[in-house]
């Protein structure tokens, strides 16, 4: 006999819902419900593609019992308020990055989920990449030695009429500039494998992008706790876009993915496992280099399969809020960073970022 799957309903029918849903049809353990969005054409139209219900607000669609996970996909600044609406419903959630925009609504949003028994996860869905986890397991064995360096690039593009087709992509404070949306992805990587960050100096431009107010254009300078260094490069203004580069380097070894694809893995020390661990991932599989839309949703998968497992055997999500503080937290103080124009030492306090 079948289990049956787990009902999600998804809040926000916008760009990134799709990826959801697709991921949802795909999974063997959860399905698609419903979806609720303010604008009723696209609601409609997502309703109509994946054969689900449809609700104009949050409200409605928690009064549907089969919805039993709610994956929070509304623009960066509106995450805060459907958190403790849903959780107040016995809802569990999944929030999409960066899951706030301060670190009390992040620290409200725990409140809300702990006073209601409820789970939370963030979709931070490429931590789950192959090779991001086999340069975890190499930093926890110790293979790379002292580590020295971890950096990312991401040199995108996008157009102009992507930032102006909605309101919220043309305001910083909305969660629309490039290190709070699109570059947090690999910002938490970075965290991810190397641990918090205790200072930051970064600088931020708007090079081609005139008619939006806010950084298209990252550069910060990372000096982690554990006394390495790194740079954070990130734009979304370098037509026509190249692959994200995620990058470790240790006194014994060096591993570095492109897009989600394993580059190089090279170490002073060979074993059996590094020949398998070189063929992860695909070049085939898009990344969002060159538009919003050129993304594949495996990830996305994993992390909703990772969510239903967590709901059946009482464990908490593999991506917790308290494991996207650093990442928060190190993304505001490079906004207080490029503000002032001045390094930033962490932990941030409260100093006023937006």
């Amino acid at each position: 006999m079948t289990a049956t799957r787990i009902g999600f309903g998804l809040l926000g029918a916008g760009l990134i819902a799709p990826f959801h849903a697709r991921a949802l049809r795909n999974c063997a353990t959860a399905r698609l419900v419903a979806v609720s969005d303010v604008n009723a054409e696209r609601m409609a139209k997502l309703a109509a593609d994946f054969g689900c219900g449809s609700y104009a607000t949050l409200e409605e669609m928690l009064k549907n019992p089969e919805v039993q996970v709610i994956n929070i996909l509304t623009p960066n600044h509106l995450h805060f308020e459907a958190v403790p609406k849903a959780a107040q419903a016995g809802r569990h959630i999944l929030v999409e990055k960066p899951p706030a925009m301060s670190l009390e609504e992040m620290e409200g949003m725990e409140a809300a989920c702990r006073s209601a028994g409820v789970k939370i996860g963030v979709v931070l869905q490429c931590r789950m990449r192959k090779p991001i986890q086999a340069m975890r397991e190499a930093i926890r064995q110790g293979r790379f030695g002292r580590l020295l360096h971890a950096d990312t690039t991401m040199k995108w593009y996008r157009s102009t009429e992507y930032y102006q087709m909605d309101a919220w992509r043309m305001s910083r404070r909305s969660g629309a500039g490039v290190t709070i949306q699109q570059a947090f992805h690999y910002l938490d990587l970075l965290l991810y494998l190397m641990g918090p960050a205790k200072s930051v100096h970064a600088r931020m431009n708007n090079l081609a992008h005139p008619k939006v107010e806010l950084e298209d254009t990252l550069l910060a300078f990372l000096d982690y706790q554990n006394g390495a260094q790194g740079v954070v490069q990130a734009s979304t203004a370098l037509w026509p876009g190249t692959d994200l580069r995620v990058e470790v380097n240790g006194e014994n070894g060096t591993a570095i993915m492109v897009g989600e694809r394993m580059d190089t893995w090279k170490f002073k020390e060979e074993r059996p496992e590094d020949a398998e661990i070189r063929t992860y991932g695909s070049a085939a599989v898009g990344t969002g280099a060159s538009g919003p839309a050129d993304l594949g949703f495996r990830d996305h998968q994993l992390v909703i399969e990772d969510m239903v497992e967590s709901i059946q055997t009482g464990r908490d999500p593999l991506i917790t809020l308290a494991s996207v503080r650093p990442t928060l937290e190190t993304a505001l103080a490079m906004y207080l960073s490029a503000k002032k124009q001045a390094p930033v030492t962490l932990p941030l306090g409260d100093a006023e970022v937006w």
